[in-house]
């Protein structure tokens, strides 16, 4: 049995509060899962779940926040060939704002997780909070730089969102997306405070409230 138990919340995307740890060895697939996006005022947040190869080896896997946005770029495609599945997800900024940040991201991850071609026996999670899953799942801080399938599953999170922010620069090319990623930057916040607020952006974040 896990070492420790938390409630869960009956909500879409519902997490545990508490980090939950093995206390036996499970066999079987494991998938590591991990988010991109929370922080932002603009868009989805994503999640992606990865099944890695054991045979099949990916050198450099880590914190996708350490790595260049090059080296991001070369190891989603590797992740892409070489995983036995890998799976991506988002949560909307509609969502977002329907269900607060942390139980989108939540339903992001499960999303994401139920997406995979095959079925994990465990689920590891980048931090502290765990989605609903009808498997079992550990949550593990800062496993995105000691757990290389939370390691891939964060680089597939972050270069699939930097992509749609470089797409939606070209649709709203006066926010700055393609440069701040959505995050509330001085040139963001200036161009909230001159344009008011696109489409994209989380209605429920205090400085896109201010303009709204």
């Amino acid at each position: 049995m896990p070492s420790k138990k938390s409630s869960v919340a009956k909500s879409p995307g519902a997490a545990t509060v508490h980090q939950v740890a093995f206390s036996w060895e499970i066999t079987g697939l494991t998938a590591g899962v991990d988010e991109a996006g929370r922080g932002p005022l603009a868009g989805p947040v994503v999640a992606a779940a990865v099944i890695l190869d054991e045979l099949r080896p990916i050198a450099g896997l880590a914190d996708s926040k350490k790595l260049s946005a090059s080296r991001r770029d070369m190891l989603f495609d590797e992740i892409r060939a070489k995983a036995l599945c890998c799976s991506v997800a988002q949560a909307s900024a509609e969502e977002i704002d329907q269900l607060n940040i942390l139980q989108a991201t939540m339903l992001a991850m499960r999303r994401a997780v139920e997406g995979l071609r095959l079925k994990p026996a465990k689920v590891l999670v980048d931090g502290n909070c765990l989605p609903v899953l009808d498997v079992l799942g550990e949550a593990i801080v800062k496993g995105d730089a000691t757990v290389p399938a939370i390691s891939a599953a964060s680089i597939l999170a972050k270069v699939t969102r930097d992509r749609w922010c470089s797409e939606l620069d070209a649709r709203y090319p006066q926010y700055g997306f393609a440069a701040h990623k959505g995050y509330g930057t001085a040139e963001h916040l200036a161009a909230l405070q001159a344009h008011g607020a696109c489409p994209a952006h989380r209605k429920t974040f205090a400085p896109v409230m201010r303009v709204l």
